[in-house]
């Protein structure tokens, strides 16, 4: 087919024109290739970079608003200030000079008893009887054993003489003779024998009465007639304490053990004897600081001789000190006990709790006064939480701060 009967055919130069206009595609050259794609991973790794960073930082703001948020709100106070003292009080207490509980050496059925709680009794006084048919049958049969014991005794001690005697001139043997030597040491024994179970059963009989060990008040009577009674410590008849002289024991600071002597006058005050002083010597330390409390145990004798004290109450002890410093006065709330001992919990650098280990003097149930370990410039923690800790993060805030926030 020629080109002029084809429409659609082109001339021959017209498609060689066309080849040689068209653009060439030129290769990207290596190095060019390398620097694009390095600058690729230049971005995306600032890019997550970027994100990390921001990630951290979140979540440390994040942590900080937690630390922040779990520290605890206190209400700090600065300590007021208190006049010097010479003396301190200390709570004491108060016990029997001798306090003693009375049970049973005998078992049997109580027939009687003679003394109720509140009585003055002397020593020997009969409290009480039992009852005990049993030791009663059982002494006469021991009465009955020794008779038949010493009459035992007595023949063997004539057999033993006699023998002894004949034997001399040869009418018994020799043998016969140790025999009845022997048998007489045996009965003797036998009435010694005898007689320690006579004698035992004489005490126990004895105890059918009950007598006051000494001179005192009945404060306990857990007994009634025909009660069974049993031997032993398994139930107290009665309780008996000697009220004349009372003991009464106060735990002393170890910072003030150097301050008290043996003999030295002790004032003493009860709260239901208002208004009225009680004199007391110290007669007895420990002689040793208690490791767990840091104190030394002390014993001040009172003379109870008008029975206006009781024993088992509580007592001020008025301890005499060398004139202290400044004092300070806190709320009771602000103490804080523990195992090394009393603290005051303080607030340092705006934010931090701390820890002060103090000494207290007088104390009236609301307000202590502290003798050692606080200055002015302190804030105490007015009302610490148990769970306060030496170093632990705080919110501090004053008590009218504390009160506008409720307010609104």
């Amino acid at each position: 087919m020629s080109n002029e009967s084809n429409p659609y055919s082109q001339p021959a130069h017209q498609a060689d024109h066309d080849r040689g206009t068209a653009p060439e595609q030129k290769p990207i050259p290596p190095r060019l290739a390398l620097v694009g794609v390095a600058v690729v991973l230049v971005v995306a790794a600032v890019l997550a970079g970027l994100g990390i960073l921001s990630r951290s930082h979140a979540n440390k703001a994040l942590a900080a608003r937690t630390t922040e948020l779990a520290a605890p709100t206190v209400i700090v106070v600065a300590p007021r200030q208190g006049a010097s003292v010479d003396s301190f009080v200390l709570p004491g207490n108060v016990t029997a000079w001798t306090d003693s509980p009375i049970y049973a050496r005998t078992s049997g059925y109580l027939t009687r008893w003679y003394f109720d709680i509140g009585a003055r009794v002397k020593k020997g006084a009969l409290l009480a009887e039992i009852s005990t048919p049993e030791i009663d049958q059982q002494l006469n049969q021991a009465k009955a054993d020794l008779n038949t014991a010493q009459a035992n005794a007595n023949n063997a001690h004539i057999q033993a003489d006699r023998y002894s005697g004949l034997v001399k001139s040869d009418a018994v043997s020799q043998q016969d003779t140790d025999t009845f030597v022997n048998q007489a040491a045996a009965t003797a024994a036998t009435v010694k024998s005898a007689q320690a179970n006579v004698q035992r059963l004489n005490e126990l009989q004895a105890f059918e009465k009950v007598y006051a060990p000494f001179d005192g008040v009945v404060t306990a009577r857990n007994i009634d007639t025909g009660q069974l009674i049993d031997a032993g410590a398994g139930k107290e008849l009665f309780h008996v304490q000697a009220i004349q002289t009372l003991r009464v024991y106060a735990n002393l600071p170890q910072i003030d053990s150097q301050n008290v002597k043996r003999g030295s006058k002790i004032d003493l005050t009860f709260a239901e004897h208002a208004g009225k002083i009680y004199h007391g010597t110290l007669a007895r330390t420990a002689d040793a600081i208690d490791p767990v409390s840091r104190t030394l145990l002390v014993e001040i004798d009172v003379n109870n001789r008008a029975g206006e004290l009781l024993p088992g109450s509580l007592a001020q002890v008025h301890f005499k000190t060398p004139t202290s410093g400044a004092t300070f006065i806190v709320p009771a709330a602000a103490l804080i006990f523990r195992r090394e001992g009393l603290r005051i919990g303080t607030v340092v650098n705006g934010n931090v709790a701390h820890l002060v280990p103090v000494i207290i003097g007088e104390d009236d149930g609301a307000n202590v006064q502290i003798v050692s370990g606080l200055s002015a410039a302190d804030l105490v923690i007015q009302d610490p939480p148990d769970s306060l800790i030496e170093g632990e993060k705080v919110h501090a805030v004053s008590p009218s701060s504390q009160s506008n926030a409720g307010g609104k």
